[in-house]
């Protein structure tokens, strides 16, 4: 059995929300239900759930999501070192990402028409942006926006 495994045996030991927990700490297009499952998954104070915080705090995109993990991990005396925040890009290519976004809207529109477009095509970058960014996300956001290239008409 690989560590990804867990027979129905061991999820009732585990208590029997084990699964959601596992599905809500996974889901990348809420940071904050993945703050929600490690607050729960540390009460719990079992390998697996320890071993769900340690992955998380190792490699979740949201730096406030990997500090919960951390803390959690303390409180259940673990020996753990805070991973470094990630200054660099959170999402590979996320320039290009968003030229494209902002490409396939109409020349002339606003930058709530870009941010919906955004959230609706790549929650999953939107969401771990917002969470990094806290409340600098709409500045940062539009800043961003307004710095992409623009639409050029082809048309004379």
């Amino acid at each position: 059995m690989n560590n990804e495994e867990v027979s129905n045996e061991e999820v009732m030991e585990l208590g029997p929300n084990m699964e959601q927990l596992k599905k809500a700490v996974n889901r990348t297009s809420d940071w904050r239900e993945r703050l929600n499952a490690i607050e729960e998954l540390g009460q719990l104070d079992d390998k697996r759930s320890i071993d769900i915080l340690t992955r998380v705090m190792a490699n979740d995109a949201v730096y406030k999501v990997q500090e919960a993990a951390y803390h959690k991990l303390k409180e259940l005396g673990e020996d753990v070192q805070l991973p470094p925040k990630n200054t660099g890009e959170l999402f590979k290519g996320i320039t290009k990402i968003l030229v494209r976004i902002k490409k396939s809207l109409p020349e002339g529109h606003t930058y709530e028409e870009f941010k919906e477009k955004l959230k609706k095509m790549r929650v999953d970058l939107y969401d771990t942006y917002e969470g990094d960014k806290g409340a600098n996300f709409d500045s940062w956001l539009e800043n961003t926006w307004v710095s992409l290239p623009v639409r050029t008409s082809t048309k004379k």
